[in-house]
């Protein structure tokens, strides 16, 4: 499991015009909008494309696409028509078409109404004009036609050539467009024009993902309610709600929905890059109630913020709950001022004071439990959970001393830190989780506003103060945005070295190798040959997962990975190891799960001047080795396959990579090693999200998986008790957890990873906790086995795979 990430990219559109100060100006009022990169159309254009209404997670019902009229009179539609093309036209492919009719007003918008999907909750406001037509989430091309024929071109040249085409807006990988596509647009995103209605004739610079928000020619929608109200630029009288009236004392605003009028604040900081632009505003006269947040973020998508910080400004905006990833992932929401018009009052005003974290701000408790229920509706208890703590921090300014890096900071420049230094550390300066009952309280997600990219590892110091706005994403949760960032001081940890084995013990080891595949540079390749002959001391057999076939995530229907294994063999060679030979079983194309087209396997490497493989023909894809006796008494046991898969047609391992067995001898003795690499944790509910305790729906599949390993060794062990076998991989889950029970059940197999101290248990670290993913375990035949986790990836911001790699020293 490769969970790392990149932060949500979210591109959503203003809908109202802005406001900005220019320099120089400070103490006057005026108004002007964010943008004006282009001039805009005269007239109509297609203003706003939603593909995906009623799909998986989407709000709104129907599809729709919105016009937009710029100029000082009603455009007049009469005879003309919306239609769609699929973003990969064939020679066969024909436009759909709806007719519309009526006009767009001065200034306005047209809203047609498209297919109805089966889900969302919410209904467009009243359309203009209505059709049948299903767009394409993700792909497809719109055009506004002055006829109601359907188009005939299929090409980018031939539309833009055809006069009756008034505008044309390809999203996605559409192939007719103008200029390159525009993007952002899935089930849950739009693609739609800043309000200025920029047509640069270049889709990609004229749209960017949008949170949909229909409007029709009566000006109501976004939301469905009437059309924002625009302060006159000489109206500097604050409105009635603060900004504590629109955070609340839950984590939904009890204003979601509404539009709120001339908000004052005062800008702490600013996102300038990215298509989540924005700005945070702070009221500098707070309330008394502690579970009442006094930040929020004003969202201008791609528009670049024109404010300053320390401008003193009033907003009108309406407020919205903005869930990353879309409300079915299972994250709390964001509460956000989108759409907003800016009136700045001053500069230079002073900031509200930063609100220190230290070791004894956080509760202990990290989140309340409702038995996986939603906890949006709960009112907030800032004093006994963490979650409620941050969420009645929302946007507001935090700083954070002196803190220990707990998670190593990731291409994105995402760093980890622990506020409480003294919870559950680590002997190397991370923060090991413990039970599902104990989720760290202290650590916190730090993420530079300026795009530095700290570079530390786990166990290091960001020293100094670091200050910034209290923010949530679907990656991470709750995070220190910061405009100030501390400095990095070196905590000193090395990578690890194995203890080589003594002649007479076999070394059995295990690595994720993360999607290795011959367009990986070499370098990586070099890395993790590294890994295994200096710091696991070059084991016997090594068990690797995610290897990938001879052309990584080309889908062209290749499955071999001996390029892949010859290329890793030689690095290994190559770095002063030995001639490693290979064992594996090709799965069906696109059967087992991970990046599409790379058809990860199992793999063994094996030493042959140490150990030898017992090869038995008849291992495929679909074929499952099964265990039989042999010799004169029917004493001995074999595999019917070597190498072979554990049932491999079986439910368990639909989508999912099928375990490896294999059958070796080592000095006269036989050892069964299965490999495996278990379904991973994507899909289930995030523990910082709305529900609590969060559901894991990944789990389910791999109980299924451990049932079939643990019976497979249970059925070995029936006929031979004395049998020695290894289970070793990436088995996706924690030592605590109920798939490495069902593994243990009855004592067939004992989890090398509960014979470590407690606070060494983990192989694996995500989201600022050092966990474990990875595991070996062991027969009962197998006495004394010596086990360790070789720490070389996981806690470095320099890394050659995700994943740490462990090793068994068997006597």
């Amino acid at each position: 499991m490769s969970p790392s990430i990149p932060p949500a990219l979210r591109g959503r559109r203003a809908k109202a015009i802005a406001v900005a100060l220019p320099v120089g100006l400070a103490g006057s009022l005026i108004v002007l909008p964010f943008t004006a990169q282009a001039t805009p159309s005269p007239d109509a254009v297609i203003s706003e494309v939603y593909g995906g209404g009623g799909n998986s997670g989407a709000t709104l019902t129907n599809d729709f696409i919105e016009l937009g009229n710029a100029g000082d009179g009603p455009f007049d539609l009469t005879g003309w028509s919306v239609q769609y093309l699929s973003g990969s036209p064939t020679p066969t492919s024909k436009w759909q078409v709806t007719e519309i009719k009526g006009a767009i007003p001065a200034g306005g918008s047209y809203l047609v109404e498209e297919a109805k999907g089966s889900g969302g909750d919410t209904a467009l406001p009243a359309a203009d004009a209505t059709g049948t037509i299903a767009l394409s989430a993700s792909s497809g091309t719109v055009a506004l036609v002055r006829s109601t024929t359907p188009l005939a071109c299929l090409t980018a040249a031939d539309c833009a050539a055809d006069p009756n085409v008034k505008d044309l807006v390809g999203f996605g990988t559409a192939t007719v467009r103008e200029g390159s596509p525009a993007t952002g647009a899935d089930n849950t995103h739009s693609v739609a024009r800043t309000a200025a209605l920029t047509d640069t004739d270049t889709n990609s610079a004229d749209f960017s993902g949008a949170t949909p928000a229909p409007r029709n020619s009566a000006g109501a929608g976004d939301g469905g309610g009437e059309p924002t109200p625009t302060p006159s630029p000489t109206d500097t009288t604050p409105g009635e709600l603060r900004i504590h009236d629109i955070q609340g004392t839950t984590r939904i605003s009890p204003q979601a929905g509404k539009t709120v009028t001339n908000v004052p604040g005062v800008v702490t900081a600013i996102r300038a890059t990215g298509s989540s632009r924005g700005f945070w505003i702070q009221d500098s006269a707070p309330d008394k109630d502690p579970a009442t947040s006094e930040g929020v973020f004003v969202f201008t998508g791609s528009a670049t913020p024109q404010v300053k910080v320390g401008d003193s400004v009033l907003v009108t905006a309406k407020v919205t709950e903005y869930y990353p990833g879309g409300q079915s992932s299972g994250a709390q929401s964001l509460t956000e001022l989108t759409g907003a018009t800016t009136v700045v009052l001053s500069s230079g005003a002073a900031l509200p004071a930063a609100e220190l974290i230290d070791a004894g701000t956080l509760p202990e408790t990290y989140a309340p439990k409702v038995k996986g229920l939603n906890i949006e509706p709960l009112a907030l208890k800032p004093g006994r959970y963490a979650l409620d703590w941050f969420e009645s921090r929302e946007g507001m300014l935090i700083r954070i001393g002196d803190s220990r890096v707990v998670g190593a900071s990731n291409t994105y420049g995402e760093t980890w830190v622990t506020t409480k230094p003294k919870q559950n550390p680590t002997p190397r300066g991370g923060t090991v989780y413990p039970s599902y009952d104990e989720v760290n309280s202290g650590r916190l997600l730090v993420t530079s506003l300026t795009g530095a990219k700290p570079g530390a590892n786990v166990g290091d110091t960001l020293a100094g103060t670091t200050t910034g706005p209290l923010d949530y994403s679907g990656y991470g949760g709750y995070g220190l945005q910061a405009s100030t960032l501390g400095t990095v001081k070196s905590g000193g940890i090395k990578p690890e070295v194995a203890k080589k084995g003594r002649a007479d013990e076999l070394a059995v080891a295990t690595y994720n190798v993360e999607n290795l595949d011959p367009t990986d540079p070499q370098a990586k390749f070099d890395r993790l040959a590294e890994g295994i002959v200096k710091n696991l001391a070059t084991p016997d057999i090594v068990s690797l997962e995610e290897i990938q076939d001879d052309n990584g995530a080309k889908d062209d229907g290749t499955v071999a990975a001996g390029e892949t294994l010859a290329r890793f063999v030689a690095a290994i060679q190559a770095a002063g190891g030995p001639a490693y030979d290979w064992r594996s079983v090709d799965p069906a194309d696109k059967t087992d799960g991970g990046e599409p087209g790379g058809n990860i396997r199992n793999v063994f490497l094996f030493n042959p001047k140490r150990v030898g493989f017992v090869d038995r023909p008849g291992g495929d894809a679909t074929t499952a080795t099964k265990v039989v006796t042999t010799g004169k008494h029917g004493k001995d046991i074999t595999l019917s396959v070597s190498p072979g898969r554990i049932n491999p047609t079986s439910d368990a391992w639909k989508s999912s990579r099928k375990p490896l067995v294999g059958e070796f001898t080592f000095r006269g003795e036989q050892v069964f090693v299965i490999g495996n690499h278990f379904n991973s944790k994507g899909g289930d509910q995030p523990t910082h999200g709305a529900f609590q305790p969060p559901t894991l729906g990944s789990e389910t599949q791999r109980l299924s998986q451990a049932k079939e390993v643990h019976d497979f060794v249970s059925g070995l062990l029936t006929k031979d008790m004395k049998a020695k076998v290894v289970v070793l991989g990436d088995l996706n889950d924690y030592q605590f957890s109920k798939p490495l029970t069902t593994l243990t059940r009855g004592g067939v197999l004992i989890d090398l990873m509960n014979k470590l101290p407690k606070n060494e248990r983990y192989s694996y670290v995500y989201d600022g906790n050092s966990q474990t993913l990875d595991h070996i375990l062991v027969s009962p035949a197998i006495k004394k086995p010596v086990y360790d986790v070789v720490h070389i990836n996981a806690e470095f911001a320099d890394q050659a795979s995700d994943h740490d790699p462990q090793v068994v020293r068997i006597k």
